[in-house]
Order: structure tokens, then C-alpha cells, then sequence
């Protein structure tokens, strides 16, 4: 088959290699760098299963600034453009998805549309009636950044929001390319799939935002939160698996998400999922308070990354945390190596390591590092587990 990709994100650039191990993949950009960095075989994300496909397999994978290229003759159109949550509108930017849209309909093909960008529910039935069309449909990524083709080649699930044909040979494509036997395949209607999405993530936020606030009470009241964590997860209906203490939840699925899930509740009635959202908050601000107790003068902020082994930091909780640091007058630096300017939002980048630990009277750090081990008594952390 031929597949035509928009966008190369996590789910974007993983779907690419994945699906270009058997098939004629094309995949669509708007930055010229990074389509020549995928034409070279260099990643544009770091993704260490991505960075290995590269560099060992036969890949059927071209970049293109060209729709028209991109585009025809597909037997299939994935979306996975950029769905930024508009905090004004209350409710998902989805421009960039309705954009390849239109671009495919004014090329007048026999095509199938799945979108894989996070939207709205209801959004394909909305574009249905909106464009004229049918063939299109919802199919949610459930990704983790940094093992995103990992996670495709050993998925938990294929969620699938359509019952008939296309939904089945969408299905079949994707399940004959991972790597793991038995892939649960569910198909139903796209409304329902884009609910799974937004639940399931908003789950996940809920799972961080519970251990979060038990580390707070134990932090507060002098408690050993490893031991209390360790007692609650023994219990199997819990489970001993994503429950590290953090900064916050952040990156690029889980605030826009629930926020966008607590959006369709607007004519429903609930508690947890405001709480799950007002809670993130919360627990920036607890950290920073905590940090303001200790009256520094220079916070040296270590890593703006989520998690260890990726280099995405947008949305990161520890950048809500500097904001709160900034208002109440903290001077503040960064150690990040992914970032070679020096500056980033009007905060100092130091680019010497050496020279960030010596100037910074206290550093904060959402998860711990070897080459911070000399400085631990001076860098605080929640990172109870040194795991992601």
C-alpha cells in the first residue's frame, strides 16, 4: 500500500517507520528541516526504536513539503498534526487536522482519512456532516515519548472507530506490522473511540495527580511517602506500576486532554474530572512553595524534559513550577542540554554543567540523574523511585 503520514510528531514519525517496513510511506511536513532530517535517516524526535529502524532496516520512507505528493494515490491519509487545547475557546485547536481535511478533498481521490491526532468527541461525526464525506475515521495512539515505536510494535490495544471495511484493512495494516502476537483489536463507532482516548488519559493524569497528593501529605507531615507508596501498591487491584511522585502531570497528551474532556462535561454532572485538573495546579504550586521555603537566591532548574531519555518538554510541569518561582522574584537558570540558545523564556540557559551546580544555591529536579549525585544535598526533588 501506499500511506501518506501528515505531520511527524511521536505519533506522526513512529507510525512512519513502522508502517514503511512493508509499505510505500510519505510523510508530510511544514518544517523543511525535518523532512531533510528524515530523508537523511535522522530522527527529528529522539526515539531510541526510531533512531534503530534508521540505522538498520530498509525503510520505503520518503519526507515531503508537498501535499500533492504526499497525498496521492494513498490508500490511506493518517493525520497526526499538532491539537493544541485553546485555554480562551475551551475546547481543541483543530485547525491543522480540518487543513489536511480540505487538502485531501480538493484532490478528489479514493482515499480513507483515519485521523490519529487527539480531538474533541464528536469531531469526526462534525466533519462528516461539515465536509459531506465518509470516509474517515478516529484511530487514538496510546504513546509514551521517547518509546513511542516501541509502543507501536508492542501495543496494548488497536482501538479502531469503524465497524465496517476500512476500519478492518486500517486494523489489519497496523497489526501486521507490530511485533507482539495477539494484538487485541477493538473496533466501534469514531465517537466512542475519541472518548477512549480522552478517558483513558485523563485516567492516567488521575493515577498521577492520586500519588502526587499522597506525596504532599507526606511531605508535609514528615512521613516516609516510599514506604506509604509501597504499603497502597501491594494491593493488586492497585498495582505496583505509574506511581512516582512528580512535579505534575504535563507533556503532550495529559493537561490538554483532561481539559478537553472536562469541556464535553459542560452539560454532564461531575466532581473527579474538575478535581483532576484543578489538582495539577495544586501540586505546582505545593512544589514551589516548598522551594520558597528554603529562600534561595539562584534556583537552578535541572532538565526541562519529562522524563529521563526524552528530549520533549513541552508542557512540563517544572516549567508551571519556574513560572510561580519567577512571580515571586527567584532568579532562575537551567541546565538543559537540548537547548543550544542561551536563553528560553526569558530564563538563563548554562550550558557548563560544572558552572550551573556552583551557582545554584538550591536545584530542582523532576527526576534524578547520576551526574546531579554529587550535588543531592542541595537539590530537591520528589523522584522517590529514580524511574519514570
Amino acid at each position: 500500500m501506499k500511506i501518506a503520514i501528515a505531520g511527524t510528531g511521536y505519533v506522526g514519525m513512529s507510525l512512519a517507520t513502522l508502517l514503511s517496513v512493508r509499505n510505500k510511506v510519505v510523510a508530510l511536513d511544514v518544517l523543511e528541516e525535518k523532512v531533510d532530517k528524515i530523508n537523511r535517516r535522522i530522527s527529528p524526535i529522539k526515539d531510541e526504536y526510531i533512531e534503530k529502524y534508521f540505522k538498520e532496516k530498509e525503510l520505503d520512507l520518503k519526507a515531503t513539503l508537498d501535499y500533492q505528493e504526499a497525498f496521492r494515490d494513498a490508500d490511506f491519509v493518517i493525520v497526526s498534526t499538532p491539537t493544541n487545547y485553546d485555554e480562551e475557546l475551551n475546547y481543541f485547536d483543530t485547525s491543522s487536522v480540518e487543513d489536511v481535511i480540505e487538502k485531501v478533498i480538493s484532490m478528489d481521490m479514493d482515499t480513507t482519512i483515519v485521523i490519529k491526532s487527539t480531538i474533541p468527541v464528536g469531531f469526526v461525526e462534525s466533519m462528516k456532516k461539515k465536509y459531506h464525506i465518509h470516509n474517515i475515521f478516529f484511530s487514538p495512539e496510546f504513546l509514551r515519548e521517547g518509546k513511542a515505536l516501541y509502543d507501536n510494535l508492542y501495543p496494548s490495544r488497536i482501538i479502531v472507530g469503524d465497524t465496517g471495511e476500512s476500519g478492518k484493512k486500517f486494523a489489519k495494516l497496523l497489526k501486521d506490522a507490530c511485533l507482539k502476537e495477539d494484538v487485541v483489536v477493538k473496533y466501534m463507532n469514531s465517537t466512542e473511540a475519541e472518548a477512549v482516548k480522552l478517558f483513558a488519559n485523563t485516567y492516567l493524569a488521575l493515577r498521577v495527580a492520586y500519588f502526587n497528593e499522597l506525596d504532599t501529605y507526606a511531605e508535609l507531615k514528615n512521613l516516609n511517602t516510599k514506604d506509604i507508596i509501597e504499603g497502597v501498591c501491594l494491593d493488586p487491584r492497585i498495582g505496583d506500576h505509574y506511581n512516582n511522585p512528580s512535579f505534575g502531570y504535563g507533556g503532550y497528551c495529559l493537561p490538554k486532554d483532561t481539559k478537553q474532556l472536562l469541556a464535553n462535561y459542560k452539560d454532564v454532572p461531575e466532581n473527579l474530572i474538575e478535581a483532576i485538573v484543578r489538582s495539577n495546579t495544586t501540586r505546582k504550586q505545593h512544589i514551589a512553595d516548598m522551594i520558597l521555603e528554603k529562600k534561595p537566591k539562584v534556583v537552578g532548574v535541572y532538565r526541562l524534559a519529562m522524563k529521563s531519555g526524552s528530549d520533549n518538554f513541552r508542557a512540563s510541569a517544572i516549567q508551571g513550577v519556574m513560572e510561580i518561582l519567577k512571580n515571586e522574584g527567584v532568579n532562575l537558570v537551567i541546565y538543559e542540554p537540548s537547548i543550544l540558545e542561551n536563553s528560553f523564556c526569558d530564563f538563563e540557559v548554562i550550558h557548563d554543567l560544572k558552572l550551573f551546580k556552583d551557582i545554584s544555591d538550591v536545584v530542582i529536579a523532576n527526576r534524578l540523574d547520576e551526574e546531579i549525585s554529587d550535588i543531592l544535598n542541595k537539590t530537591y526533588t520528589r523522584d522517590v523511585f529514580r524511574e519514570n
